[in-house]
């Protein structure tokens, strides 16, 4: 790849079938801000959290051609995964730490779509320091 070309982050865009439904989501249960809506009424909107931006495309039922998955590295996922569990999230994978190196969880927004969320396990994060 080119060094003049620099990635500088990813936006996923995902499907939902009701708008107002999931910006309800990701702003209770995952504390994301609405960064914007375009349409009247809203058919795209983008919600917003530290440097993650997730646009969310309304589509009719017919239309929606299975979901999508995401991985959200964190800090604090065992507070993240508590919240979810106080608003009622579809928790798809339950939170356990992984031989991979990773305490993380997977779950779905009202759409079906996935967001496996994780965090290095500490010793992990040891072994690579020293």
């Amino acid at each position: 790849m080119s060094d003049a070309v620099r990635m500088e982050s990813a936006s996923p865009i995902f499907a939902v079938a009701d708008l107002q439904r999931a910006l309800a989501f990701y702003r209770d249960a995952l504390d994301f801000e609405i960064a914007w809506t375009w349409g009247e009424p809203p058919h795209l909107a983008a919600v917003c959290r530290e440097r993650v931006q997730i646009t969310l495309a309304q589509r009719a039922e017919d239309d929606m051609q299975g979901s999508s998955r995401l991985y959200l590295r964190v800090n604090g996922v065992d507070a993240c995964y508590a919240r979810l569990q106080r608003h009622d999230a579809r928790i798809a994978v339950p939170i356990d730490d992984r031989v991979y190196g990773l305490r993380d969880f997977r779950v779905a927004d009202p759409d079906g779509n996935e967001l496996d969320i994780g965090e290095v396990i500490a010793d992990q994060r040891n072994e690579k320091s020293a």
